[in-house]
């Protein structure tokens, strides 16, 4: 299946309008004005760093208006949207009754792609998507081959589309491809190798409208798959996706599962990570990749997304190998199921990587006996299907931020006999008691774990540092005992 043609005539004199700055517009517009297009950049705020930014487009040619994203600047022809501006948009309504197309910032690195140009091994999913990326990246490179893990994890697509040479000339063999639900929604023509759908969990849902609007840019990601299309076998709305996508001619639906693989999945088996889907009698079949304990860390959800980026790697012809000695290789980003310390044999654990419902659950599946700390701002999120499925695993709560009332409230329905304790107070400070609280619930063999299941800007910059105050605050701990 052979994606659209580029832009009509390609970009030179074209007038194309770019839907904000940030880590992807400014990419977008340099690499458009390099390109000849006529480029004007809308923007709806106007502060200190995006002047800035507009200052250095400026120099190229660009057009820049900040403080006005609702107006379709006359003559447009093609509007390219970085990945936060809501379809509801006004902006995309002129496009529309102008007739004028509207492409997401990757759909356009698709589109500049060369005849030779890299395959894509892309992922999704509600959670897991960076981890899995990243583990796919270490994976390739082990096995010999040209890679990085690109996408919505800071590396714009457009520029490694147009500077896909390494230092020494050399281009890529392959990339390893973070999307996000808002890419996809505005990526119609992007056809990778092999694609994966991680999970499906309610988010994001003011920007889509609905569930069912979520998950079908989502599964957006199998279109046009040419080899594999990648499912969670314990997650049947995945598999839906596979079923509905119009894919090449003999791509093969690929699961994952924690459990014992069937033919044409991988899964576990005795402690290894096992092929049932790549291996020439897959019926009676299966090789060994690797064992969990070269998962770090081996809680279920991340043997789960080593699976998943098992499947794509061995879609991609990788070596059983290298399966192994790229997840040795891999460590996973920080705050995310990250062991701080161990203090009076009570291990601390930061995962505030964990900001909705669905990711928390998967921490708290991790440990036998936990301190939860949690809260913050819920997105809308509901919390009594989490606390029902952990409360035999709560040894104990502190709640913290604007929104943890919500959890009390889920607490002392499903798990009234857990001590609670909930901080009034939305401060940075807060963290340091939070944990001094959860330690002092604590008893010997447990984990105080951060997976707070909620936002983190009520009380602090992102989720980064939330979890960087939690490490200080066990530091202090660490302090006090010595």
């Amino acid at each position: 299946m052979q994606s659209p043609a580029p832009f009509p005539a390609g970009f030179a004199g074209r007038r194309i309008t770019v839907a904000g700055l940030g880590v992807s517009g400014v990419p977008a517009a340099r690499a458009l004005a390099g390109l000849g297009a006529r480029v004007t950049v809308v923007n709806s705020s106007d502060g200190e760093r995006e002047r800035a930014q507009a200052a250095e487009l400026e120099k190229l040619g660009v057009t820049v208006r900040l403080g006005d994203g609702d107006t379709l600047p006359e003559g447009t022809e093609l509007v390219v949207t970085t990945p936060g501006w809501k379809p509801a948009s006004p902006l995309f309504a002129a496009a529309e009754k102008a007739g004028v197309e509207v492409w997401g910032d990757v759909e356009l690195a698709w589109r500049l792609r060369g005849p030779d140009a890299a395959d894509w091994l892309a992922v999704t999913g509600t959670n897991g998507k960076t981890t899995t990326v990243r583990m796919l990246a270490s994976i390739l490179q082990a096995a010999g081959l040209r890679t990085a893990a690109v996408g919505n994890i800071g590396v714009p697509l457009v520029d490694v589309v147009l500077g896909e040479g390494q230092p020494d000339g050399a281009s890529y063999d392959v990339l390893a491809v973070e999307l996000s639900s808002y890419q996809l929604h505005w990526a119609p023509s992007v056809r990778a190798h092999s694609a994966a759908v991680l999970n499906l969990a309610p988010d994001h849902l003011d920007w889509h409208g609905s569930m069912a609007a979520y998950a079908a840019d989502k599964g957006r990601i199998y279109e046009g798959n040419t080899v594999a299309c990648v499912y969670n076998a314990a997650d049947p709305a995945t598999e839906e996706l596979v079923r509905a996508a119009d894919v090449e001619e003999g791509c093969r639906a690929i699961g994952f599962t924690l459990g014992t693989p069937g033919p044409s999945q991988v899964g576990v088996v005795e402690g290894i990570l096992v092929d049932r889907a790549f291996v020439e009698n897959r019926q009676q079949q299966a090789q060994e990749l690797a064992e969990v304990s070269d998962v770090t860390p081996a809680a279920p959800h991340n043997i789960a997304n080593a699976l998943a980026a098992a499947a794509l790697a061995r879609a991609f012809g990788v070596a059983p190998a290298a399966v192994r000695d790229g997840l040795r290789a891999f460590h996973p980003d920080a705050h995310r199921i990250q062991h701080v310390a161990d203090l009076g044999n009570v291990r601390y654990v930061d995962d505030s990587k964990a900001t909705n419902t669905h990711a928390a659950e998967a921490s708290l599946a991790a440990y036998e006996h936990i301190v939860w700390i949690a809260g913050g701002l819920a997105k809308g999120a509901t919390f009594d299907e989490l606390v029902q499925k952990s409360a035999a695993r709560l040894r104990g709560v502190v709640l913290i931020g604007a929104d943890r009332a919500l959890i009390r409230e889920a607490l002392a329905r499903h798990a009234p006999d857990v001590p609670v304790v909930d901080l009034d107070r939305t401060d940075t400070g807060a963290m340091s008691e939070a944990v001094r609280e959860a330690s002092r619930l604590a008893e010997p063999g447990d984990t105080v774990l951060l997976a707070p299941a909620c936002a983190s800007m009520d009380m602090f910059v992102n989720y980064n540092e939330r979890g960087e105050a939690f490490a200080d605050a066990v530091g202090e701990l660490t302090a006090r005992d010595h």
